[in-house]
């Protein structure tokens, strides 16, 4: 299974609402990024991701699971985008700045650190078993 990162700004979606949101989840609106809408394309139902807060915080604050795979976005006029379903599986006990990441040698090719424009992203196995490890996740 592959897995994924999700950038938001707290200020407009936060991890307590995602949290909030419960079993259910929420739809991942509003990418308007043609690679960031292959990345969703690309996505299978149970793939997890890491929730990243971006601009306040730059930080990897939780973990999310894909509940329902790409679709079109009632969001976009163009309809030319689309959207994934998202649930909050867990906190990181140890939010995982973006400084931190940058300092490890094992994320320097991460996506986050190289595109870090890139609203949602992939992620290796082994920078997903990292980044876990340094977020205080076995």
């Amino acid at each position: 299974m592959a897995h994924w990162l999700f950038k938001s700004e707290p200020a407009t979606w936060s991890w307590d609402q995602q949290v909030a949101a419960g079993e259910g989840g929420t739809d991942w609106n509003g990418v308007r990024n043609h690679l960031a809408k292959q990345q969703m394309m690309a996505m299978q139902v149970g793939e997890r991701g890491f929730f990243y807060h971006s601009n306040e915080g730059k930080a990897v604050v939780g973990i999310v699971e894909v509940i329902r795979p790409y679709y079109p976005d009632h969001t976009d006029a163009s309809g030319r985008f689309g959207m994934v379903d998202l649930r909050a599986v867990e906190a990181l006990p140890r939010p995982v700045s973006l400084d931190a990441i940058k300092a490890e040698p094992g994320l320097k090719e991460m996506v986050l650190v190289t595109n870090a424009r890139l609203s949602v992203q992939p992620v290796t196995e082994a920078e997903w078993r990292l980044v876990r490890a340094m977020g205080g996740l076995g």
